[in-house]
């Protein structure tokens, strides 16, 4: 079997001619054409009023805490097992970073460890989208509404999750995705921030273009110093042409990971990712949770099935392990308090799930782990 990837898009020829139009003809007065065509899109798939396409998931996490005027000395609270994309932005504003626990289900932000990060500095929470699984937005938003906290959802690997009718995007004070080549939907790079709130919206406008009003760029009038954020007419048009198509990109995650479910059925030592009751996981990751029975962690399993030219990734290490944070007090923290998010990191690989597999690629990657899985016991 030739060297299979961890993951890459599905680009058809509707992508090819949108961005082929892009190059040929946004220029000038139609520079923003396809930005345009892609707000409005994006706003309605979501159901939502505003969004705003960015050069990535993590300006668009700047954005957010900047239009929430979050700064230093305060305290924004993520979950530990996650990308440090969700939590870099943190540190870019000033503010500190609070690393909470996760689920042992879902693997996403667990709410009981959400409230008891809480103190009167607390002003925004970031719930992570793990690999397209939901968290629990209701008791979040609870929690979040009780202590008057901000939510940014981080949608950012979860474009077409659903959960009680609701699409992923849609919780929250702003959120954001991500997409960068290995998502669901790609522009290459970029991302996007969306929300339903006006001033947050307007707010971002002003800070992701040099700081100059919407009405005032003609005239190149700068209110305050501010960032250049923004994304190019060529992904605008790879982001349209792809979401035009993103039920189909959804459906072919979901048959994917349908394939590891029915090969590793009834596998003992192996925990695929989890689809509550009255949720739609879009499976942006097909991540498998090792037994600890077994013997076997993340950075044996990896080069063994590297060996057999199936490429895997591992599951994100603990933010608070991280070199990035070393030393800092609430790190040290969290290495003692998080307990799930260190006991599945260990044990968690991502599996081979790009857009360009088939059901024969998936059964010999399958085939290839059962045998590593049993000569380990």
């Amino acid at each position: 079997m030739d060297r299979i990837s961890i993951s890459g898009p599905w680009i058809t020829e509707k992508e090819i001619s949108y961005v082929t139009d892009a190059v040929a003809t946004c220029w000038y007065e139609n520079a923003n054409a396809y930005h345009d065509r892609f707000q409005k899109a994006f706003c309605e798939y979501l159901g939502c009023r505003h969004a705003l396409p960015l050069p990535s998931g993590t300006s668009a996490v700047h954005l957010a805490l900047l239009a929430l005027g979050i700064g230093p000395g305060d305290e924004v609270i993520v979950p530990d097992l996650t990308w440090i994309g969700s939590s870099a932005p943190i540190s870019y504003v000033g503010a500190t970073t609070v690393f909470a626990d996760v689920e042992p289900d879902t693997w996403c932000l667990s709410a009981s460890s959400f409230e008891a990060c809480i103190t009167s500095r607390t002003k925004a929470v970031i719930p992570v989208d793990l690999y397209g699984s939901l968290a629990d937005y209701e008791a979040i938003q609870a929690i979040a509404t009780k202590n008057r906290i901000a939510v940014i959802e981080d949608a950012a690997e979860a474009i077409g999750s659903e959960a009680k009718g609701r699409k992923a995007g849609t919780f929250g004070d702003m959120a954001i995705f991500s997409f960068h080549g290995s998502k669901t939907m790609t522009t290459g790079e970029g991302g996007m921030l969306v929300s339903d709130r006006s001033d947050l919206y307007e707010r971002a406008l002003v800070l992701g273009d040099h700081g100059r009003r919407p009405t005032e760029r003609g005239n190149f009038w700068n209110h305050e110093i501010a960032y250049k954020y923004k994304m190019s007419s060529m992904q605008a048009a790879l982001g349209l042409a792809q979401l035009e198509r993103i039920e189909e990109l959804v459906s072919r995650k979901r048959q994917i990971f349908s394939w590891y479910q029915e090969r590793l059925a009834g596998l003992e030592g192996l925990t695929l990712n989890e689809e509550p009751p009255g949720t739609k996981n879009s499976y942006w990751m097909v991540t498998a949770i090792l037994d600890p029975a077994l013997g076997l962690t993340k950075d044996r399993l990896i080069p063994l099935m590297e060996a057999r030219n199936a490429s895997c990734r591992p599951v994100f290490h603990p933010l608070s392990s991280l070199p990035a944070y070393e030393g800092l007090p609430q790190a040290t923290a969290a290495r003692r308090r998080n307990v799930v998010s260190y006991r599945l990191s260990p044990l968690g690989v991502n599996l081979p799930c790009g857009m360009s597999m088939t059901a024969e690629k998936v059964d010999y990657v399958c085939r290839m782990l059962i045998q590593i899985l049993q000569s380990a016991r």
